[in-house]
Parts: C-alpha cells; sequence; structure tokens
C-alpha cells in the first residue's frame, strides 16, 4: 500500500509540474511574440491609425522599455519610500503549547513556533515610462510586478497600549488564545522611481491618452519587470526546461512505484 499511495504522490507532484512547464512556455511565447516599440513609435502609429479608422479603437500587444517617472508617487505604508507599487505585510509571530500523545500512549507538551498575517496591503498608482524619445502612461492594475525588498525586521512585541506601530501603519490588536506572542515581522516590497524596466501588455489609446493596460484576450500577460527582455526570456525558458525534466522524473518514479506496489 505504501508504494502505491508513494506513486500516486509523485504522479501528482508530476501533474503540478506540468502545469508549471506550460506556464512557463506561454510566458517566453508571449514575450516573443509582443512587438518591440519605442514611446515615438507608439504614438506615430496611435495617430495615423486615428486618421484612417478614428481614435479611441486601437489595442495592440507591445513591450517597452524605459524608466519610471510619477508626478504624484505613493509613499510606502512602512519604510515610506517613495514608489509606484508597494505590498507590505505584518505578521505575529507566536509560540504555543501543544500536547499530544506518542504511539505507546505517553502525553507529551512540546512549545511549537508559529506566525499568522495580522495585517497586509498593496496600492498602485498609474505612472509614467519614459524613454529617449518620450513618455506613455502606465496603468499597473493587474499586471505581474516584480519589486524590490525595502524592509525585512522582525521587532520583539511592542504593543504599547494594545497597539503596534510601524511608519504610517498602525493597528489595535489583542488575542484571546493560547498562543505567546513573541513580536511581529515587518516586510516591505515596492516598485520604485527612476528604476529601468521592461513593460509587456496591452497599448490602448480608448482613454484621453495612450496607455499600457492590461490585455483583454486570454493567455497574453502582462508583466512590469526590473529584468530586461532577454533576461525575462532565458527565465522562462530555463524554468519550462527543467519544469519538464522534473514532471517527466516525477511521472516516470510514479509509475514505477505504482507497479511496484500493484505487483507486492
Amino acid at each position: 500500500m505504501g508504494w502505491v499511495i508513494a506513486g500516486l504522490v509523485f504522479i501528482a507532484i508530476g501533474v503540478v509540474l506540468f502545469f508549471v512547464h506550460r506556464n512557463e512556455r506561454q510566458k517566453a511565447f508571449s514575450i516573443r511574440s509582443a512587438e518591440l516599440m519605442t514611446t515615438a513609435e507608439l504614438s506615430h502609429l496611435s495617430g495615423e491609425i486615428a486618421r484612417e479608422i478614428g481614435g479611441g479603437s486601437w489595442r495592440d500587444y507591445v513591450k517597452v522599455t524605459g524608466v519610471i517617472e510619477c508626478d504624484r508617487p505613493l509613499i510606502s505604508e512602512l519604510r515610506q519610500e517613495p514608489c509606484v507599487y508597494y505590498t507590505m505585510t505584518v505578521k505575529r509571530e507566536y509560540e504555543e503549547s501543544v500536547t499530544e500523545k506518542d504511539s505507546s500512549g505517553k502525553t507529551r507538551t512540546e512549545t511549537r513556533r508559529g506566525s499568522e498575517v495580522v495585517a497586509s496591503n498593496q496600492q498602485s498608482v498609474p505612472f509614467w515610462l519614459r524613454d529617449p524619445q518620450g513618455a506613455i502612461e502606465v496603468n499597473p492594475d493587474g499586471a505581474n510586478i516584480e519589486t524590490v525588498k525595502v524592509l525585512d525586521e522582525f521587532r520583539p512585541e511592542q504593543a504599547i497600549g494594545g497597539t503596534i506601530s510601524f511608519g504610517q501603519f498602525s493597528r489595535q490588536v489583542g488575542f484571546g488564545d493560547r498562543r505567546r506572542t513573541i513580536g511581529y515581522r515587518y516586510t516591505e516590497s515596492i516598485l520604485p522611481l527612476q528604476r529601468r524596466i521592461f513593460v509587456l501588455g496591452a497599448v490602448s489609446d480608448s482613454g484621453q491618452q495612450l496607455t499600457l493596460l492590461k490585455p483583454t484576450e486570454a493567455g497574453k500577460r502582462f508583466i512590469i519587470s526590473l529584468k530586461s527582455e532577454e533576461e525575462l526570456t532565458r527565465s522562462a525558458d530555463q524554468s519550462a526546461q527543467n519544469g519538464m525534466y522534473a514532471m517527466i522524473a516525477c511521472g516516470a518514479i510514479g509509475v514505477i512505484l505504482l507497479v511496484i506496489g500493484i505487483l507486492q
């Protein structure tokens, strides 16, 4: 029975790896299929199409590289860094006593450490992508955004008057369980200003100005990355290849273990 269970586990892992492999292949295909354009080329093409068929109906899948600029940037909640996107998490870390019976029926108590999220938040704001030819607005809603971690700090319990605070963050805390709070871990990642980025997404003239935003077509990715196009494509190709090899290996091992279990 143990061989059969082990075989099924490996086959299940192989199925998961199949989806990982497919996802990375689709990512690499999306990057390669989009047309690389400058802001000037996008503006010129938009104008040409508007003169032919009218404005507001053009949409295309493109990739653009430039530097982040923003007139009214966000201020991140914890580190209070200027940015166009941030995500933050506050986790309570605790200890608790757990009593269990072993195989011989003896009772034992041990102290275990755990954590739970007490607060999380993410915010984004539209920004400009500027290249040597000009600038285009980027609406980051729905994008897969690569960030820079600016904070990962553990603070022993410092709930003054039942309140914890860090930067602009403040939260009333109070737990009625038997877990002993050790402290709180604060983490935050941002997409900072003046960083060079690669954007893969849809360009649209449906708004007041030309904008890069999330594609409506299924399967097309919306990526905002600090990596170059070459680095992203190479990473996706490598991940897809590794996923394929691991999928084949897990599937083969799973089948062998399954057969051994059935024959026994």
